[in-house]
């Protein structure tokens, strides 16, 4: 039986929703753009986006400001997204209280490198609380297949991190999969090493399906691995195995480690690749020219690919191909998340198939 069948929801995901203004001229940078696009994002949604848009039960476990306008936009895109949300509603406290994240970016064009810039003073979902939701009856009554976390909602407030916490041992005690994105941030970070640390290798140690990069590993868990940064990616593949090694002896109840590999050749052009060791066995894609038209989202687009992989019952090398293709779909929309039209797009991009279909 497929996980998906064995729950009412495939998977659920703790995020902080907030809204991306980006050029309505793609390409063109934010300070030369006086028309922006608003879209509700977030890495986490982004993740569930893809077994979402293919048909799978998500949702979204957030927190919103009473009465916003801004609230309602998040409310709208989600449902229209197929994802299911639940959270409590905080009180403004008028003009300089709370409010969603915001996040300013443009993809880059050439040789111009993407800029982001994150807005995210007086963040509503660094509020939210364990208390604001049922466990039990999410859990242990209604039932989820996977819980997916990321390393920045847990690292965001003290609050998410012991929600984030919290969250993790409930799944792990009704037999969820736990599913961690390390997503490392270094202004997150700041000054809260030691607190930080404790939550991450906490969550680490009772997860399933672990996704980091090489910084990801070495900085959130202390994990030795390859210098971050550098171009040539055939050369570090074996320092990638090496770390991800080490993060199996250190974190043995995980049965799934994954990283994606990117060579940015410009903005536009990247080489893409992934690696994947489940169980003793290495998966992995050679690193494969894409073409992006917005590289925001592109890890998201590859872990919710891999998680609807891992839900299917998919052989293992299935599961890193269709996040691999996942991921790169993602890089092609003016969002900051994949938008599957069925699976039938996905593979195509991984068999390398842009023919029109008629």
């Amino acid at each position: 039986m497929n996980l998906k069948d064995k729950y009412q929801w495939s998977v659920v995901v703790p995020t902080s929703m907030g809204v991306r203004l980006t050029p309505t001229a793609q390409g063109q940078p934010v300070h030369k753009s006086d028309l922006l696009l608003m879209q509700a994002t977030s890495a986490e949604s982004n993740v569930a986006s893809v077994p979402a848009y293919l048909g799978m039960p998500v949702k979204a476990l957030t927190t919103f400001v009473k009465g916003s306008p801004v609230a309602q936009f998040i409310k709208d895109s989600l449902r229209s997204r197929n994802i299911d949300y639940e959270g409590a509603e905080v009180e403004q406290g008028g003009p300089w209280g709370f409010r969603h994240q915001i996040n300013i970016a443009d993809g880059g064009f050439g040789l111009r490198g993407p800029r982001v810039w994150n807005d995210r003073s007086g963040e509503v979902g660094r509020t939210l609380n364990v208390g604001d939701f049922d466990l039990d009856r999410l859990f242990g009554r209604e039932g989820v297949g996977i819980l997916h976390l990321s390393g920045l909602i847990s690292a965001l407030s003290p609050e998410t991190g012991r929600f984030c916490l919290e969250l993790a041992r409930a799944a792990g005690k009704h037999g969820s999969l736990i599913s961690f994105d390390l997503n490392y941030r270094a202004s997150f970070w700041q000054g809260r090493e030691g607190e930080l640390g404790a939550i991450f290798r906490e969550i680490a140690s009772i997860t399933d399906i672990l996704v980091g990069n090489e910084e990801d590993f070495q900085l959130c868990l202390g994990i030795e691995g390859p210098e971050a940064g550098g171009k040539d990616l055939a050369a570090k593949t074996d320092s990638f195995k090496g770390m991800i090694r080490n993060v199996k002896k250190a974190y043995p109840n995980a049965s799934v480690f994954a990283t994606t590999l990117r060579e940015v050749v410009s903005a536009n052009k990247h080489l893409w690749g992934a690696i994947m060791l489940e169980g003793e066995t290495w998966h992995a894609v050679e690193p494969r020219p894409i073409d992006v038209l917005d590289r925001i989202g592109g890890g998201d687009g590859f872990v919710g690919g891999l998680l609807y992989g891992i839900l299917k019952g998919w052989e293992p090398a299935q599961r890193l191909q269709f996040g691999w293709a996942a991921g790169a779909l993602a890089t092609t929309f003016v969002t900051d998340y994949a938008q599957p039209a069925d699976e039938e797009q996905v593979w195509s991009i991984w068999k390398g198939n842009a023919r029109v279909l008629r």
